[in-house]
């Protein structure tokens, strides 16, 4: 067989059938939430609630506390952006896609630092032996933090953030054994990339009309 799908496939062996069966359903919801969220459709976070929920038990019980904790924060600014999202005011939307101000940059550098070191405490705290990879998940875990809440407030800077974290979480995750959320998170990365080109034209085209 391919040695490619040898490492992938080689890391389910021992995996049981309904462990396989959550992750595929994450895999599936996670895509459709970021294909909304370029199309800045609403129905990015009913789906995305599926994926962050399910993967906060499945990474619980693997012990991956940073991504267990980024997901079940995604599940609570979920709830808040669902809100946010939906607010409509003379049936024109509240939130418009834009670009973070001054005071949004310090808040999403605050948040990431405060999450990167409470994301350490964590693992120290669980008494688990903090390697290498547990220190790249806990940078990527202030990245996706300070994306999510840039995402709630349609910042066109969370998919700068998506892109980069994405693309360090492909090979942390099929390093760790999750070869669906591995190609899940290089999906991901292709469509943060579209994502960002479009908010971009959007946030463009609005300029041009006032």
């Amino acid at each position: 067989m391919n040695p490619i799908f040898d490492f992938f496939l080689n890391s389910y062996r021992d995996k049981e059938a309904y462990i396989i069966v959550l992750e595929a359903i994450v895999l599936v919801t996670g895509i459709a939430s970021v294909w909304y969220a370029k199309k800045e459709n609403i129905l990015v976070y009913p789906t995305g609630l599926i994926a962050t929920i399910i993967s906060v038990y499945i990474l619980l019980k693997d012990q991956l506390y940073g991504d267990m904790m980024m997901n079940f924060y995604f599940s609570i600014m979920s709830v808040y952006g669902w809100w946010n999202w939906s607010r409509t005011k003379n049936n024109k939307k509240v939130v418009r896609i834009s670009r973070t101000n001054t005071s949004e940059k310090i808040i999403g550098f605050v948040l990431f630092v405060l999450t990167m070191g409470v994301t350490y405490i964590v693992y120290k705290s669980s008494g688990i032996q903090i390697s290498i990879s547990n220190y790249i998940d806990i940078f990527t875990s202030g990245m996706f933090f300070t994306g999510m809440w840039y995402m709630a407030r349609k910042k066109i800077e969370n998919w700068t953030l998506w892109i980069i974290a994405d693309i360090i979480t492909v090979p942390l995750y099929a390093y760790r054994g999750w070869g669906m959320l591995s190609f899940q998170y290089l999906i991901f990365t292709v469509l943060a990339i579209q994502a960002y080109i479009l908010w971009k034209k959007s946030i463009n085209n609005s300029l041009q009309t006032v």
